[in-house]
């Protein structure tokens, strides 16, 4: 799904009966959010269910559907989202759907129990998959062809599985960093943030971007040094020393949990304070730049065009065009 430099990618959604609201918004609103950001449509989608009837979740809110899955030749990816009773939905004329389309589709996900409909029309036979933890071990003695891995989700080529809405999101996130980069995988993610008062020196938790989470205290309170430093960034040494370990050591913590550099973070979290000035204020780009830690207005250009593939006169022209 690398989409860099390229017009929207699009997705079709299979939901099916009694699917949770929260993992179908888990795959939704990461896509809603990345088109926000950007300022453009980056992916569209469609929903389907299987009788083209609205589907009722189980908070008992419908969600609307374009019509029943009915595919032709589409090569669109295919996520087959279920919560409960997916074998309700397992008929023979839906398994055929679903094999027939797979001859054509650059990727099939199967989203919490959408991998056991995936499994069940051997369409993850010798592919590793997951799925929900609870689900784990009856699934493997179930499907013995399949790869099982104890992970929150597994990308394996043409097929993707999730163990649950949350492990949903991650994956989301880590689908947008491979195709528009971690600047914007992190912007998303930091909408999805969810913080008591930091009164206590809590660990910084955010939703993950592949599969890191931030659980050394070290890497956390790093982070929260970056969100408070952007104006004025740290050299990596006095970073380090800010939360104490040796630059070196701060190097192999963030690689592990993070799965990027400090650097490679600290000027994410720069750049996208920087964008957000250029798309909702009107404060010259040279001012936006110093309270963005850049030495110089050329700098900033730079590193903008590199990461958001414009530069920001080009971002503030195009927005503007459009309102």
């Amino acid at each position: 799904m690398d989409r860099a430099g390229q017009g929207a990618q699009h997705i079709d959604l299979l939901v099916l009966p009694e699917t949770n609201l929260i993992l179908v918004a888990s795959v939704v609103e990461p896509l809603r959010a990345a088109n926000r950001i950007a300022g453009r449509s980056l992916y569209t989608w469609t929903m389907f269910s299987p009788d083209g009837h609205a589907i009722e979740t189980k908070s008992g809110i419908p969600i609307p559907v374009a019509g029943p899955f009915r595919p032709q030749r589409e090569t669109a990816p295919l996520f087959v989202l279920s919560s409960y009773e997916w074998q309700r939905s397992a008929t023979s004329q839906l398994k055929m759907l679903l094999s027939q389309t797979a001859r054509h589709r650059e990727m099939m996900a199967g989203i919490e129990s959408g991998s056991w409909l995936l499994a069940e029309t051997s369409l993850l036979d010798n592919f590793s998959a997951t799925t929900h933890w609870e689900d784990f071990e009856d699934f493997a003695a179930a499907y013995p062809q399949v790869t099982m891995v104890r992970e929150r989700f597994v990308i394996d080529g043409k097929r993707i599985t999730t163990g649950g809405s949350l492990p949903t999101l991650d994956l989301m996130l880590e689908l947008i960093r491979r195709a528009h980069g971690y600047s914007l995988a992190l912007e998303v993610s930091r909408l999805f943030i969810y913080e008591q008062e930091r009164t206590r020196g809590d660990l910084l938790q955010m939703p993950a971007i592949g599969n890191m989470r931030i659980l050394d205290a070290r890497v956390g309170a790093a982070v929260r040094l970056m969100e408070e430093t952007v104006e004025a960034p740290l050299t990596l040494a006095r970073l380090a020393r800010r939360v104490g370990v040796s630059a070196r050591h701060l190097q192999d913590l963030f690689k592990d949990t993070m799965g990027v550099a400090p650097h490679e973070h600290y000027l994410a979290l720069r750049l996208n304070a920087a964008r957000r000035k250029v798309i909702e204020t009107r404060m010259e780009f040279a001012d936006i730049a110093a309270i963005s830690g850049f030495n110089s207005s050329s700098s900033f250009s730079r590193s903008y065009r590199a990461h958001y593939r414009e530069s920001p006169s080009e971002t503030r022209r195009r927005l503007k065009l459009k309102s």
